[in-house]
């Protein structure tokens, strides 16, 4: 996992980089990025991380999470990794960013990220070839049944999604879909 991505600081200003895991070990405050494709239903397409990723392997979360590279755009990187990792692209609108902090990760390690949160709309059927060193199984759901199994299977997810989801901001994101 030799990859190097950005130091940012609270206002989401890169600083410098960093090697991906010593981000995670240390707890240094990078850049990231989720996203959130939905179907013409509003359902939301959502990944189970494959189980031998470095934290939260086997968990469900957003349709794609990553960094971008070091002097990489966000705007590019976005489009990069839902290729990568759901062998799919299609048009995303940067819709929020928040920071956060979570030490509730698996093998001790932690999430500080500046995360920008983009939404994407299929609008018709598209071949859903997942990357299987990344993403395990997918699926669509709709938001309630989402937030339902959430609070029933909360270890079933992954943190930051959990953050996300009781975001004022991801809620007034729903209403623009």
């Amino acid at each position: 996992m030799d990859e190097n991505i950005n130091l940012v600081n609270e206002s989401g200003v890169r600083i410098g980089s960093i090697e991906k895991l010593a981000a995670h070990v240390e707890g240094k405050l990078h850049e990231a990025f989720s996203i959130f494709v939905f179907n013409n239903d509003h359902d939301l397409l959502l990944q189970r991380r494959a189980f031998d990723k470095y934290h939260s392997g086997g968990l469900w979360t957003n349709t794609c999470c990553s960094h971008a590279h070091v002097g990489e755009k966000i705007g590019n990187a976005v489009h990069r990794r839902l290729v990568e990792e759901m062998g799919f692209d299609c048009e995303l609108t940067m819709n929020f960013n928040f920071l956060y902090k979570t030490n509730q990760l698996t093998n001790n390690l932690i999430e500080h990220e500046f995360d920008y949160v983009f939404s994407g709309l299929v609008t018709e059927k598209i071949d859903i070839t997942p990357n299987p060193a990344e993403v395990c199984d997918f699926k669509w759901i709709s938001i309630d049944n989402l937030l339902n199994d959430v609070s029933l299977n909360p270890t079933a997810y992954t943190e930051w999604l959990k953050i996300i989801l009781k975001s004022s901001k991801f809620s007034q994101m729903l209403l623009s879909e």
